[in-house]
């Protein structure tokens, strides 16, 4: 008998404990808990009160030294192609056209006054993929390639996580590859004109024997 009523003493207790921690937050919420983003030294200091954020108007603000979205400028990426190789889950796709003699000053340079000497047509970042590890920024050459501050990019369709960053439209594309064809049959032909001694031919390998040394 006594376990019984010991019973119904421990729910009573933890009920009215349950309801003591719930009205004090109710009627904290009339003040406003504080500012401080989650990298500030006073975040878990600060006064009790309403912590709910009126998202996405309000955002706790993100440290900036974290690593978020993949982000590219394409002008100053020279298409060397080293971010796709080092990338460990292959969310980077790449695909260059190499620009003619004539098109280098349209080609431009980067920020950093480098010749670029590819078109990029396609560069494309799967950030459903990427694991935000910072291997392709690391192996950047121009610094191009780098993590920005924005941490929330939700979508309901994943083809939506595939981000575009190529500096040239499909028809541009096939038109500068074109263009790089006629450039290497017009410099094929006058090389052929020139009489310029055509590749000798690799010798021929020796016969193998037969086991025993018989031919």
């Amino acid at each position: 008998m006594s376990e019984y009523f010991s019973n119904i003493k421990t729910g009573a207790t933890t009920i009215a404990t349950g309801m003591a921690i719930t009205l004090k937050h109710f009627f904290n919420a009339v003040k406003r808990k504080g500012d401080a983003g989650i990298d500030d030294a006073d975040y878990f200091r600060q006064v009790d009160g309403l912590c709910t954020l009126q998202y996405p108007k309000e955002v706790i603000p993100t440290p900036p030294h974290g690593r978020y979205r993949l982000y590219v400028n394409i002008d100053d990426c020279i298409g060397c192609r080293q971010c796709e190789r080092a990338c460990p889950v292959e969310c980077i796709a790449i695909e260059t056209i190499k620009t003619t003699n004539d098109d280098l000053a349209v080609c431009g340079k980067t920020s950093g006054g480098q010749q670029k000497r590819m078109w990029v047509p396609l560069f494309d970042i799967d950030t459903a993929k990427c694991m935000t590890c910072g291997i392709c920024q690391s192996v950047c050459p121009t610094d191009c390639l780098y993590h920005t501050a924005v941490a929330d990019f939700s979508e309901f369709d994943v083809r939506n996580m595939m981000y575009h960053f190529g500096n040239l439209s499909k028809i541009e594309a096939e038109a500068k590859r074109k263009k790089l064809a006629e450039q290497q049959a017009q410099a094929a032909k006058e090389k052929a004109a020139t009489g310029a001694p055509a590749a000798k031919p690799a010798p021929k390998a020796a016969p193998q024997q037969k086991p025993g040394g018989a031919e």
